[in-house]
């Protein structure tokens, strides 16, 4: 029997490459991509040849049966997305489930994801965090949002450029405009860029600028948020202070 191997590849720069990631993908008897285009470009740079098969959200359900048998027959398959970790936001859960079911040995190796370097860039709460991936475009968008009104921990979301300043707009409408944010757009290439503030402040950046390439988007939970507006609110006495009774001033202002 093979294994599957999920490999994640750079979100921006091709350095972010590891040198297990390389190997295991000059090793692997069947590579699959999310868009075979787009990793033919990886795989030439590192000098990567074999068989690749596009499997995507489109197709997985056909393919993931096939590649099943091909590693119950002995096949050695890296699953790869078009950038960062498969499953996160790309095609990849539905594999390893189904690999899972037969018996297949899944490694995943750690590597390159575009949120955890905006989270932790963010300037907010990062030791607890909830990751919302996309937002439904359309239908269950406001129920979404909804449901992390009481949110205490810092919120991730992904999103593209076409659509920030619309989610940006409902985020405001959700949580206030005042609520503290980061955006973070072209993580680990040229023109990484992260905008920091109020939404109120952010919405204002983007509206002057247009935002280009893949988004994140770091929301600060409620409790943090209510603390903000109690330190600003609240006289704090220097005795007190020092007796350690007093608000403390909010360090993510």
């Amino acid at each position: 029997m093979g294994k599957l191997y999920v490999v994640p590849t750079p979100v921006g720069n091709l350095e972010d490459m590891t040198f297990r990631a390389v190997r295991v993908l000059k090793e692997a008897d069947l590579i699959l991509a999310e868009d075979t285009r787009t990793s033919s470009v990886l795989l030439r740079h590192y000098a990567i040849e074999g068989e690749l098969l596009s499997h995507h959200k489109f197709n997985e359900h056909e393919t993931v049966q096939r590649v099943v048998r091909r590693i119950l027959g002995s096949d050695t398959v890296a699953l790869v997305s078009d950038a960062g970790t498969p499953g996160i936001s790309d095609p990849g859960f539905l594999l390893v489930r189904e690999c899972l079911k037969n018996g297949i040995e899944v490694e995943t190796l750690p590597g390159a994801t575009a949120f955890v370097p905006a989270l932790v860039s963010s300037g907010l709460p990062c030791e607890r965090f909830c990751f919302e991936g996309f937002l439904p475009q359309k239908k269950g968008r406001q129920t979404r949002l909804d449901s992390l009104k009481d949110e205490v921990r810092s919120m991730v979301f992904y999103e593209s450029p076409r659509r920030l300043l619309k989610t940006l707009s409902q985020l405001a409408e959700t949580f206030g405009e005042d609520r503290q944010v980061s955006v973070a757009r072209e993580i680990s290439k040229v023109h990484e860029e992260h905008v920091r503030g109020t939404l109120k402040e952010v919405m204002a950046h983007f509206e002057q600028t247009e935002p280009l390439g893949e988004i994140v988007i770091v929301l600060v939970g409620k409790d943090i948020a209510d603390n903000h507006t109690e330190s600003e609110e609240t006289p704090q006495d220097p005795m007190q202070m020092l007796m350690g009774t007093g608000k403390k001033k909010n360090k993510y202002k």
